[in-house]
């Protein structure tokens, strides 16, 4: 059990912190990386900054919607939808701001949000009802989840910059 050094155990409040800060935690290999100019800045492009920032802003964005889903879906179906979003909002904080870091470590929950985006473009669709409800889960699904499903996946197959490609197997010529 996590316990805090103030109340004794951790709240749900802090839960969601506990839970950030062990996917992105400043410390990789026993040292902590430095982005300041006094150490060796990493120049961030302004892409990397919009991309990370696109990422993050629909991970926070995803955060009022858990209450919406919460409050207006029957408890079944609402705890299967606030846990796929949850997932969601949590694959793309993770991602956006471990990019915003210039972190190489963001493609790993780029691809989870890649595939979690696509899953709940397609259920959402699947299981829609004819009329406007479909219509908005196809909007919905054009305009938001696979627009970032699609950035995410670019973001979880390109190697970060400068990265060695020596160990890589070279393919043959014929």
């Amino acid at each position: 059990m996590i316990t805090s050094p103030t109340a004794g155990f951790v709240t749900p409040e802090e839960t969601s912190d506990v839970a950030l800060i062990s996917f992105n935690s400043p410390v990789a290999n026993g040292s902590c990386r430095t982005t300041g100019t006094a150490h060796g800045a990493v120049h961030l492009g302004r892409a990397r900054r919009r991309q990370g920032r696109v990422l993050t802003g629909a991970g926070l964005a995803l955060l009022p919607w858990l209450g919406y889903l919460t409050g207006t879906l029957p408890p079944a179906e609402a705890a299967a939808w606030v846990a796929l979003d949850a997932l969601e909002a949590a694959a793309l904080l993770t991602a956006g701001s471990r990019l915003l870091r210039a972190d190489a470590r963001h493609r790993a929950p780029a691809a989870a949000a890649a595939v979690l985006l696509l899953a709940d473009a397609c259920i959402d669709i699947a299981t829609s009802a004819a009329g406007p409800e479909l219509a908005i889960a196809v909007t919905m699904a054009v305009a938001a989840e696979l627009p970032l499903a699609a950035l995410c996946s670019v973001l979880a197959a390109r190697p970060p910059r400068g990265a060695s490609t020596a160990h890589l197997p070279r393919r043959s010529r014929r």
